[in-house]
């Protein structure tokens, strides 16, 4: 959901589970087998409407995280002021009935989130220790993340911190797909009809305390050499992803700086016209990992994640979002993020580029101010 409006599913009808280095065009082919196979009835017509697919796809190709796609029994939908309802069920089956009241919200609850494997201490020495790849040219960008813990009482209801992310973040995605629940900034990318379009994001600075604080902030990020780099990086990445699938391709001419709650962003936004007949999931699989959640040259920075990440970061960075039966959909960036395990266990994520302008003591400050939004939601 953005801005009050999204798509929400009830239920599960059909599963679909993914691993390893071919998962994102494992799931494009079979979805398209899924498609080829069902009967839609849509007098719609419209984006978000018929037979539709949620979506989490792990990180790494090494995780031990699946990746899922997920069609949901009855989906609600809501665009402009208008909502329709999307009932699907296995042929031969019995239709589902919509639900027509919803039980309410379980009690709430506040948990601390807490250093998990990689320590406040940990995490500056594995950025010098980047800084000091980067000086050497082993590489001219990479993205290192840590992590927060904690635990969910027995029976806690999700849904709660998913408003609450919902309500303190409404321009970003907010998003709650097979426990990975999170308010992403980014637009990985969004297929409508032919025409596709990307928000990249690289380039962090906090909000300040007042006004003029702000606006100097703003500034600064706008001006700042170290930002500009690591923002040209992402950039170049997506362009370079989305060329051969496009007929045409413009950005942004100059980066943007986009306000959130507690965070400033540089910012360009992309936009193109398919060319080759892709779906939203070819997309992404040509896309991910951007250089704004890994690094360049890719496999050097993906090899140093490896290294220098003490933990699977499972789906956190990964795209997430949905998918049509004519391919068009929305994906995110899977960033401001956790994963809830079935038994409650929560695990935050929460990373920085590192490029060689880098200082260790102010990219653990910009992982805090990243973690704000999930720490503030489950607590």
């Amino acid at each position: 959901m953005r801005r009050n409006q999204g798509l929400a599913g009830i239920g599960t009808v059909l599963r679909l589970e993914f691993s390893g280095p071919t998962r994102l065009t494992d799931a494009a082919a079979a979805w398209r087998d899924v498609v080829a196979a069902a009967t839609v009835t849509d007098p719609l017509s419209r984006t978000g409407t018929g037979l539709l697919a949620f979506g989490a796809f792990a990180f790494d190709a090494s995780s031990a995280q699946t990746s899922v796609l997920i069609v949901p029994q009855v989906i609600v939908g809501r665009e402009n002021g208008q909502c329709w309802v999307t009932r699907i069920w296995p042929t031969g089956g019995t239709r589902p009935e919509i639900p027509l009241a919803f039980r309410p919200l379980g009690n709430e609850y506040r948990i601390s989130l807490l250093p998990g494997a990689l320590t406040a201490v940990g995490y500056r020495a594995a950025v010098g220790e980047a800084i000091g790849r980067i000086a050497a040219a082993d590489l001219n960008k990479v993205v290192l993340a840590r992590d927060l813990v904690g635990r969910l009482p027995a029976e806690s209801d999700l849904r709660r911190a998913v408003s609450e992310l919902a309500l303190g973040y409404p321009d970003c995605w907010t998003y709650a797909v097979d426990g990975l629940v999170g308010s992403s900034p980014e637009t990985l990318i969004r297929a409508d009809h032919g025409e596709v379009n990307a928000r990249v994001l690289a380039g962090t600075m906090s909000r300040g305390a007042d006004a003029a604080s702000d606006l100097e902030a703003a500034l600064h990020l706008a001006t700042s050499s170290k930002d500009g780099d690591e923002h040209a990086f992402a950039v170049q990445s997506v362009l370079a992803s989305l060329r051969p699938h496009t007929s045409h391709l413009t950005t942004s001419e100059i980066p943007f700086t986009v306000k959130l709650p507690n965070l400033w962003h540089l910012a360009t936004d992309v936009e193109g016209t398919l060319s080759d007949g892709s779906n939203s999931l070819d997309l992404i699989a040509a896309m991910h990992p951007t250089a704004a959640v890994a690094g360049t040259p890719t496999e050097t920075a993906l090899a140093l994640i490896r290294e220098l990440e003490p933990f699977d970061r499972g789906r956190y960075a990964g795209p997430v979002g949905w998918v049509g039966a004519d391919g068009d959909g929305e994906w995110a960036i899977a960033l401001r993020c956790a994963q809830v395990t079935p038994a409650g266990d929560v695990t935050a994520y929460a990373g920085c580029g590192i490029v060689l302008d880098s200082e260790p003591d102010r990219e653990l400050a910009e992982t805090r101010m990243k973690f704000r939004p999930i720490v503030e939601a489950f607590g």
